[in-house]
């Protein structure tokens, strides 16, 4: 690793990697500075199809794809093809009645032209006639010009008349829901292709900027069927690293001249993932979840679009929470996973993937660095102290993994005391042995072992390093003390320290362990959690990851690049240090993705600020009612229309009125009413915790959206199957 925390890509030793042609968007990206895919030589296989399109080998499928409108909508909506909708529901006639009155106005203009031109209605339609024209054409002397004058001034008045029940008969929206307009469906890109200024697969951009010639070489692969949405992708990112002064222009150019649609290519070599289940859309960067129910609880402009997340609305942090079984994951987390590992590859993105071993995270192949922790036959191992160098820094995570559920749920707590316990330890190790202790070691020394201090002692009196050596008389004191907190950790440590775990945390460099602090590149990491006889440890782990990873995107020097964790089980994770840093994670261009089966599994005071510091809220089908209410809250109300409708019996005073209220009685079985509407403004909320328990079918969920400018969207009733 380089003095400035970036990382060169050399590959294994049996299978290098070479160095891209162009400028990379990002070095390489695994954390020992090797890359774990194997080499591939020449062009990788071509992705089965392009996003939604059936593949062509002239490339029209790709340029189709590319040419597709993306317009501005609402947070949420998937853009690619997307027709926008008024704000308001218009107030559409029903169909039988638009029928009905069209044929009626019909026939009554019919009717009223017969009736006038057999003159059954007199002649005073004529009277214009008379008066305006010449009287050689009413006494008939002008011959076939006044008959022709005389036909025109009566088709005339009937196309008046006919235009009049027209307009109460509403003929032009019937024209418009069943004419011609309403068979002539326009088909994905239907028309004359843009002119080359408008056109992005010609990359406009690179030729105002006066890279005409890299930009012929991309428009030709394009058209050629050599490039697909990930290329794509990543020659925008170079692009703009271009723009941005971190790549010159000619090293772009000479990439892309020599390499085509394959230049700037990812460290890995990877132009695709090996499959794809989810539908996404590069350009916008989002991938689509399922769509928006047509139903009146959703706001009109989002009834029957697709939801979509991108980025932008991961930024601000996603919570889910749903029982087992009701999709979290294949619907949820895999979309989304695979979606930010595409955005790695187009050097957007980097992401972190923890969840059980076997939880269905996408295949091994899609991933960077693999960590399966308890597994002896794993790659890769998992730095416990997260690439730091600095004992406080590393203190201060490890005492949040190892002790963080147990701190005073209230918001304004934290593990100050163990943070002090354990930087009064590490700091001492490291000056003597120049690295942190391992998983034994630190468990000896927790548990107050002779020999071991023995040995830090001696080390820094050789040294004269007389302040740390305060810090380990300070520990030596404590230890055995009321309230020390010594035991606790020690007592957590010895949750890793089992024969399972033998080969992992090793910090003598015989191994490849992964740090967080390689988030400054587009890597994709899965980290598969031994929950199997190991759920406190695995707990554990999950929040050494979070912390790690809200302390590593706060120090980076690149936040371009989106980072982004998903915890695809956060039980036990959620603690008042982990909602500091989730808050913190927006301005930091980053995110995180937690589910959850109910917020039981998280301390009471902490529901309410969890909720508040992610700006994605969503609630799968199943959830409690109490979990409901939580959601309810934090959603809150809004102003409705209520209609209260009065049904009040009428008292006939006149005996014919009594006979005729008689008589309706015996027909109708009721008494005659008379009904009485009342329409008034009332607070209510969005949705309701019996609602949010009962009503919500069986594999929707309710989703309520920020971006991170601030744009929101309301809880949105969404089905995840379509």
């Amino acid at each position: 690793m380089d003095s400035d925390g970036t990382q060169e890509a050399r590959g294994t030793h049996a299978n290098p990697v070479p160095r891209p042609a162009g400028p990379p968007e990002v070095p390489a990206v695994p954390p020992d500075g090797r890359s774990s895919a194997p080499h591939r030589p020449g062009v990788p296989p071509r992705p089965a199809q392009a996003p939604g399109i059936p593949p062509m080998p002239d490339g029209s499928s790709f340029l189709t794809w590319l040419r597709m409108p993306r317009p501005e909508a609402p947070p949420g909506v998937w853009r690619f093809g997307h027709k926008p909708r008024p704000e308001e529901e218009p107030e559409l006639i029903p169909t039988r009645q638009l029928l009905a009155g069209a044929v009626i106005a019909f026939l009554c203009g019919w009717l009223l032209c017969s009736l006038l031109y057999n003159g059954y209605l007199g002649g005073f339609w004529l009277w214009p006639w008379f008066v305006l024209a010449p009287d050689s054409w009413t006494l008939g002397k002008a011959g076939a010009v006044g008959g022709a004058a005389s036909w025109v001034y009566e088709g005339l008045v009937f196309v008046g008349i006919f235009a009049v029940f027209g307009k109460i008969g509403h003929w032009s929206e019937l024209w418009r829901r069943f004419g011609p307009a309403a068979w002539r469906r326009s088909t994905s890109g239907d028309g004359p292709p843009p002119l080359p200024e408008a056109d992005p697969a010609e990359f406009p951009q690179l030729r105002a900027a006066g890279a005409v010639d890299a930009a012929e070489r991309l428009a030709a692969d394009a058209r050629a069927g050599l490039m697909r949405d990930v290329d794509h992708a990543r020659i925008v990112r170079a692009w703009q690293g271009v723009r941005s002064g971190r790549h010159s222009m000619a090293s772009f150019s000479g990439a892309v001249l020599q390499d085509g649609a394959a230049a700037c290519l990812h460290p890995s070599g990877a132009r695709d993932l090996p499959t794809r289940l989810a539908r996404h859309d590069l350009v916008t960067g989002q991938v689509r979840l399922g769509t928006s129910a047509d139903n009146p609880r959703n706001p009109y402009a989002y009834r029957g679009t697709g939801l979509a997340l991108g980025p932008e609305l991961l930024g601000t942090s996603l919570l889910a929470v749903g029982p087992a079984g009701s999709g979290k994951t294949g619907t949820v987390v895999r979309p989304l996973a695979e979606s930010l590992c595409l955005h790695a590859l187009a050097g957007r993105a980097a992401v972190v993937v923890v969840g059980a071993a076997g939880a269905g995270l996408g295949p091994a192949d899609a991933y960077d660095v693999v960590v399966r922790i308890g597994n002896q036959e794993s790659e890769y191992d998992l730095d416990l102290y997260g690439g730091t160098a600095d004992p406080d820094e590393a203190a201060a995570v490890l005492a949040e993994a190892l002790v963080g559920d147990l701190a005073d749920p209230h918001p304004g707590s934290d593990s100050r005391r163990s943070t002090t316990v354990l930087a009064q330890l590490l700091g001492p190790f490291r000056a003597v042995h120049g690295r942190f202790p391992s998983v034994p070691e630190l468990r000896q020394l927790l548990d107050g072992s002779p020999g071991q201090f023995a040995t830090l002692r001696q080390g820094l009196q050789d040294a004269g390093q007389d302040s740390l050596l305060r810090e380990l008389d300070a520990r030596e004191r404590q230890m055995g003390q009321p309230g020390d907190v010594g035991g606790v950790l020690a007592d957590r440590v010895a949750l890793l320290d089992r024969p399972a775990f033998a080969g992992f945390f090793d910090t003598s460099g015989q191994s490849r362990p992964f740090t967080l602090k390689a988030l400054d590149h587009p890597v994709r990491v899965r980290i598969d959690l031994p929950e199997r006889g190991h759920a406190d440890a695995s707990r554990m782990l999950a929040r050494l990851v979070l912390a790690q990873f809200t302390a590593s995107v706060a120090v980076r020097e690149d936040r371009s690049l989106f980072a982004c964790l998903v915890l695809d089980d956060a039980t036990g994770v959620v603690t008042p240090e982990s909602v500091r840093g989730i808050q913190r994670l927006r301005s930091g261009n980053a995110g995180v993705v937690l589910t959850l089966r109910t917020l039981d599994d998280v301390a009471r005071p902490l529901r309410g600020p969890l909720l508040g510091a992610t700006g994605c809220r969503m609630a799968l089908s199943g959830v409690t009612p109490w979990d409901g209410q939580d959601f309810a809250e934090v959603w809150g109300k809004e102003w409705t229309e209520a209609r209260d409708v009065t049904d009040r019996q009428i008292i006939a005073e006149t005996p014919a009125g009594k006979a005729l209220h008689a008589v309706r009685r015996v027909i109708t079985g009721k008494a005659p009413t008379a009904r009485a509407v009342t329409v008034r403004q009332v607070e209510r909320e969005r949705w309701s915790a019996s609602e949010l328990a009962h009503g919500v079918p069986a594999g929707h969920a309710v989703l309520s959206l920020t971006d991170v400018k601030g744009e929101h969207a309301p809880p949105l009733l969404v089905d995840l199957r379509g």
